[in-house]
């Protein structure tokens, strides 16, 4: 990731200060947008930005995201910086994705608030940032928007990707897969994202405790450029939420899984031995080789799942001792950093 920075220019008489913030404004609320291939939305994506922070009268910034594009993104966005002095343009040499855009926008972000919004003006930011801001500050953590109007042909594969989401992780937002805003205490507590782990980051932060909800959106047709979305995401979206599911219920106590495995594995077994010796001193002394292989393959199974579910509880407990470690070593930097230096020799 390469972040680009440039002067400030002077702000335009015209522009008043109680409506538009200066570059060192600290912002209270960041817009990130991740861009591959947008150049030609980019001119109208920060006019309705601009547009939005005028109508909320509040500090904020956006955070560009050039995410490796080959089209001159980062260039049209490099050239409209000057006009628009809230604008920070990060870039990637080359493209790694939607998850890994975000990551590195979020550990940039400084606003309060934190909305993510997509380059290709699907979502108006004129409309939408307003409505995700006002809908966090009611009290909620978390904001999805819901797509009304939709009509860009993806809306059976969503429906199914939400109810199963719904389903599996009680999370009653319609449209989970799209805008959202977040308070900063959200953005800050998530672990470290990977593979397509975006689409569930409501699903982390419910299961984490915090207040989601939903505000409905308009949709509208691309601006400009193609769509990004290919099929070949269905079936990695399948395992993901398997992962997401996994790591949710028993990242902190895996021997419920493995030994729960384990455990169904050996009675599985101890009923199969029993079955066969009835079978030995009460029925007949015919050989029943594969029922008695399959049900020692089952011990054997039971039992290493068990050494799984012990080492993974070990690897768990060393993780714990090494986030104590780290929440205390930064307590002890804060400290440090606050106390008045000595610059006597």
């Amino acid at each position: 990731m390469v972040p680009l920075s440039s002067s400030v220019a002077p702000m335009a008489s015209s522009r008043s200060p109680t409506t538009m913030p200066t570059a060192t404004d600290a912002p209270l609320i960041t817009v990130l947008i991740p861009a591959y291939n947008e150049a030609a939305n980019i001119p109208a994506l920060l006019a309705r930005t601009e547009e939005a922070f005028r109508a909320l009268a509040v500090p904020g910034e956006l955070i560009l995201v050039d995410d490796g594009s080959t089209d001159g993104t980062a260039d049209q966005a490099l050239a409209l910086q000057e006009r628009y002095p809230w604008l920070r343009l990060l870039r990637h040499r080359r493209n790694q994705g939607l998850t890994a855009a975000l990551h590195h926008g979020f550990r940039a972000a400084r606003g309060e608030y934190v909305l993510f919004l997509p380059a290709d003006l699907e979502s108006n930011p004129a409309e939408d940032i307003p409505k995700l801001y006002r809908k966090l500050c009611e009290g909620y953590d978390v904001v999805a928007g819901w797509r009304q109007g939709r009509a860009d042909g993806k809306q059976f594969s969503s429906a199914i990707y939400n109810a199963v989401t719904r389903r599996l992780f009680a999370v009653d937002v319609h449209d989970a897969n799209w805008i959202k805003g977040f308070r900063r205490e959200v953005i800050e507590s998530l672990p470290p994202l990977r593979s397509d782990w975006h689409r569930f980051i409501l699903h982390i932060a419910a299961d984490r405790g915090f207040r989601v909800t939903e505000v409905p959106t308009n949709w509208y047709p691309r601006h400009a450029g193609r769509s990004h979305f290919g099929f070949s995401r269905i079936p990695i979206s399948f395992l993901d939420v398997l992962v997401i599911r996994f790591l949710l219920t028993f990242s902190q106590a895996p021997m419920r899984f493995f030994g729960g495995l384990g455990l169904a594995s050996l009675l599985i077994s101890a009923l199969t031995f029993l079955f066969l010796a009835y079978l030995w001193f009460f029925q007949d002394h015919t050989q029943k080789r594969p029922i008695f292989w399959t049900a020692l393959v089952l011990a054997l199974a039971g039992l290493l799942l068990f050494l799984v579910g012990f080492l993974a509880e070990l690897i768990v407990a060393q993780g714990d001792r090494l986030s104590e470690l780290e929440a205390r070593l930064s307590a002890v930097e804060e400290r440090a950093s606050s106390q008045p230096q000595d610059d006597t020799a």
